[in-house]
């Protein structure tokens, strides 16, 4: 009789739960139609806006959570800001005599996309390591007198951390002004105690999402849209981006990487100021604050021409893929990319496959050890693919590899934080520096050449020799290729 009487109870429960469970659904198809609107009216890809319609429509929950975190960009502000500061300060250095209108008109593509001039007169050094990358900042950081701007994807408060940060409070006491940005996901475990040190010496801290609180507070809406940009500024003089954080493995301190190969530009002269330009935007972004800053004398100090390229999830167009895209497409001799994590998408591969038929030595080096899993993987399988496609693949024997560079011909190389990924092309805010010079061309090649002598290339017959089981898996990741 009692289980009579508890199992009526269930039932009864059970019915009054249907209200609840009717209203909570009919909310996530509220929520699936406001996201298909959004969608619809926001397409780039009509296959990728079937797959997110179809999903929202059959299953509304989970995919109107997913959505927001993958679907819905959250920019536009950004993109008024940028246009603000740009307008404000960018037009009055056309005017100036160190635009280079000529590199301009031979590079269109990468100008127009970027929104920036070709700046002539530079001095552009590679920076080789961490060790090279980190003594070369700090000695510019020593040496400011009026503000320092410091941008990082990672920063961490080890012992690398802990000496950036006394170097820019022994400079913040002596009265230069010191900004600090970092990304939210890329630095979720710098402590409280750190940013609070360095705000008690006048070093104004913050998150890149600080005043936008849908994206700091729902925690997953964060995830996907990063600033991955790696830049220090120097009074607008010199200037440093490329693939380094704030972290002692970028030192190859971490056991588990051992030597870690990355590269560093330090810029100094007219496109240094592109840099603190970029840098004011992102602040403007974080904290609506605008920045007044001295600015920055149009010295030539060298002979290279520069363009700074920064491109994000505001852009109109996805200017870092046409940027990249135009360049695969000009390239007649050789085409050497250099990424950690190698996940094209197709018309990036399309545009490699017509690279190897117009007979161009295309190469790409690869790390041979993981640090994220699923993009190893991923990254494998269109390694893979591009082998059997006669595209060079190489893997880098001598501990992790994580530098950014593009050399095509002896045309122009580029150095910057971009990864060969959608991410980078499409959803991260990244940072290039396209350098059309002989000189830093011959740098770079040397570089580069002292890196091949590190690798070993992947053979058709090691491809076809894979185990079929880490082959699947690796095929299963690269499923995940658009939003790795």
């Amino acid at each position: 009789m009692n289980e009579v009487v508890d199992m009526t109870d269930v039932v009864e429960g059970v019915v009054e739960s249907i209200p609840i469970i009717a209203m909570v659904l009919a909310g996530f198809y509220a929520l699936a139609i406001i996201c298909a609107v959004r969608e619809i009216s926001a397409s780039r890809t009509s296959q990728g806006s079937i797959a997110w319609l179809v999903s929202l429509f059959f299953l509304p929950f989970p995919t109107t959570l997913v959505y927001l975190v993958f679907g819905w960009k959250h920019f536009d502000s950004y993109a008024k800001t940028r246009m603000q500061v740009r307008q404000s300060r960018l037009i009055r250095s056309e005017d100036l005599k160190v635009v280079d209108r000529d590199m301009g008109a031979k590079w269109p593509v990468q100008r127009r996309a970027a929104g920036m001039p070709f700046l002539a007169g530079n001095k552009a050094d590679l920076l080789i390591d961490g060790a090279a990358t980190f003594d070369s900042i700090f000695e510019g950081i020593a040496e400011a007198k009026h503000y320092i701007f410091v941008q990082f994807y990672i920063i961490r408060a080890d012992e690398l951390g802990q000496r950036l940060a006394a170097a820019l409070m022994e400079r913040a006491r002596a009265g230069v002004k010191v900004y600090m940005l970092y990304d939210d996901v890329g630095s979720t475990g710098l402590s409280k105690e750190f940013r609070d040190r360095l705000w008690a010496e006048g070093i104004q801290t913050y998150g890149f999402n600080n005043r936008h609180r849908f994206l700091r507070l729902f925690g997953p809406m964060r995830i996907n849209y990063r600033n991955h940009r790696k830049n220090v500024v120097v009074d607008g003089a010199v200037a440093w981006t490329g693939g380094a954080n704030i972290g002692v493995e970028y030192l190859g301190e971490d056991p588990k990487f051992g030597h870690w190969r990355d590269t560093q530009l330090r810029l100094e002269g007219p496109a240094a100021a592109s840099l603190s330009l970029i840098f004011q935007e992102d602040w403007n972004w974080a904290t609506g604050e605008v920045l007044e800053v001295p600015p920055a004398d149009a010295v030539e100090v060298g002979d290279v021409s520069a363009l700074v390229m920064a491109t994000g999830p505001a852009d109109k167009l996805e200017a870092n893929a046409i940027a990249f895209s135009d360049i695969i497409g000009q390239a007649r001799e050789r085409l050497w990319i250099v990424s950690p994590y190698f996940v094209p998408d197709t018309d990036m591969r399309t545009a490699l496959y017509a690279a190897i038929l117009r007979g161009v030595d295309v190469r790409v080096m690869l790390p041979d050890k993981p640090d994220h899993l699923i993009v190893w993987l991923a990254s494998n399988a269109h390694a893979d693919a591009m082998v059997e496609h006669d595209v060079a693949i190489y893997r880098y024997q001598k501990g992790f590899l994580h530098q950014k560079i593009l050399l095509m011909d002896d045309r122009i190389a580029a150095v910057g934080s971009v990864n060969f990924d959608n991410r980078s092309f499409a959803i991260n805010f990244e940072m290039t520096v396209w350098m059309p010079n002989r000189q830093v061309v011959d740098a770079v090649e040397a570089m580069l050449l002292a890196d091949f002598a590190n690798c070993k290339q992947v053979t058709k017959e090691e491809v076809a020799k894979r185990n079929p089981l880490a082959r699947f898996i690796s095929q299963a990741a690269r499923l995940f290729s658009p939003i790795l």
